[in-house]
C-alpha cells in the first residue's frame, strides 16, 4: 500500500512551491560543498542585535587530543557582568556537514533578548571529515568550558539550557545523554527543535515524505552515512551519534520538543517525547499541522512559524521562572 503523506499548511506550501528546483529535498554527497557555502554566505548577521548584545568569539580547549572549540558568547550589554543570568547554550543545524557558529543563533539570540540570558553558540567539526564522535565530543567540551566559566561571562552555572534545531537538536539531546552518564553539568532544560534523532531513517513519517519538503529520506540517509559510514543503520550505533538508539532515557532534563507533521522526523521526535515520559521524565512535545521541516525559517511571517515561536519562548519563561 502507498503512504500518502500528509499536507503541507497553505502558507508554507506556496513557499515551498517558489523554491521548487532551488532546494530540491534530495541532498547528496556531491551538494556537500554548495551546503557550505551556502551555510557560510547565510551566516553574515549582525550577533550583536543592533547593539544589544557585546559579542566575543573565543576558543576554548577541546576534546583530549583534538582541536580547540569555537564559541560564540553574546552577553547583553545592560547587565553587569555578575549579572548571573540563564545561559542558552546553542548548537547549530546543518545536516552534520555543514554550519559554524553562527548558524540559526538568530533566534536563540532572540529569546536571550526577550528573557534577559547569555548565548554561547558552540562550532563543531563537520562530517564526513570528522565522524562520530568528534561532532558531540566537540559540544560536550564547549559545555564543560560554559559551565565552568559561567560567571565570568556574566551566567549562572545552574542555569543553562541546551538548545538546538534538526542536526543541532540531536546532538542537544546527545549532549544531554552525555552530560548524565559522565555526570557533568545537568542542563535546567533542553530545547529540541525538529532534531535529528534516528540513524535508521526507516520510520513511517521518512517513507511518507520522500522526495518532499526540505529535508527527505536521501537527504538524512546522506548525513547520517557521512557521520556513520557504513555503520549507518547498523546494530551497533551509539547513542551519543544517535539518541534514539539510547536505551535509557531517565535522569534528563525537562525537554521542550517540536516537529511538523509534514517531515521526515516526526515519528522519531514523537516516539522520543514518549519514551521520556514512559520513564518518568518531563518533556513538551508540539506537533505542528502541516509544517515542513524548518518551516519558521523558511516562511518567518506564516502564521504557524509564529505560534511555533511563541510556544518555545514561552516554554522558556516557564522553565527559567522556576
Amino acid at each position: 500500500m502507498s503512504l500518502v503523506p500528509p499536507p503541507f499548511d497553505p502558507e508554507l506550501a506556496a513557499v515551498l512551491e517558489s523554491f521548487r528546483g532551488v532546494i530540491p529535498p534530495g541532498f547528496t554527497p556531491a551538494d556537500v560543498e554548495a551546503a557550505r557555502r551556502g551555510a557560510a554566505a547565510g551566516e553574515l548577521i549582525d550577533v550583536t542585535l543592533e547593539g544589544a548584545f557585546e559579542a566575543e568569539d573565543r576558543t576554548v580547549p577541546g576534546p583530549e587530543g583534538a582541536p580547540g572549540v569555537s564559541l560564540l558568547l553574546c552577553r547583553p550589554t545592560a547587565a553587569p557582568a555578575s549579572a548571573g543570568l540563564p545561559v542558552i547554550y546553542h548548537v547549530h543545524g546543518g545536516g552534520l556537514v555543514a554550519g559554524t557558529n553562527r548558524a540559526g543563533v538568530t533566534e536563540a539570540l532572540v529569546w536571550a533578548r526577550e528573557l534577559g540570558a547569555v548565548v554561547v553558540s558552540v562550532e563543531y567539526r563537520l562530517a564526513p571529515e570528522h565522524p562520530h564522535p568528534a561532532p558531540v565530543e566537540d559540544v560536550y567540551a564547549g559545555l564543560l568550558w560554559t559551565a565552568e566559566h559561567a560567571r565570568e561571562i556574566g551566567g549562572h552555572p545552574d542555569r543553562i539550557v541546551v538548545a538546538g534545531a534538526s542536526a543541532g537538536g540531536g546532538l542537544t539531546a546527545a549532549l544531554a545523554l552525555l552530560a548524565r552518564d559522565r555526570r557533568g553539568p545537568r542542563p535546567l532544560g533542553q530545547l529540541l527543535m525538529c532534531p535529528m534523532l534516528d540513524d535508521r531513517n526507516d520510520t513511517v513519517s521518512s517513507r511518507q515524505m520522500a522526495g518532499r519538503g526540505l529535508w527527505d529520506r536521501t537527504a538524512n540517509e546522506t548525513a547520517w552515512t557521512a557521520l556513520l559510514g557504513d555503520r549507518r543503520g547498523g546494530p551497533r550505533v551509539s547513542p551519543y551519534a544517535a539518541p534514539a538508539r539510547a536505551a535509557d532515557l531517565s535522569g534528563l532534563p525537562p525537554a521542550f520538543l517540536d516537529v511538523g507533521s509534514a517531515e521526515t522526523f516526526r515519528d522519531e521526535v514523537v516516539g522520543y517525547a514518549s519514551r521520556i515520559w514512559q520513564a518518568g521524565g518531563v518533556a513538551e512535545l508540539h506537533v505542528w499541522p502541516g509544517g515542513c521541516h524548518g518551516f519558521d525559517a523558511l516562511a518567518p511571517d506564516a502564521a504557524l512559524s509564529r505560534t511555533a515561536r511563541a510556544a518555545r519562548i514561552a516554554w522558556l519563561r516557564r522553565l527559567l521562572a522556576r
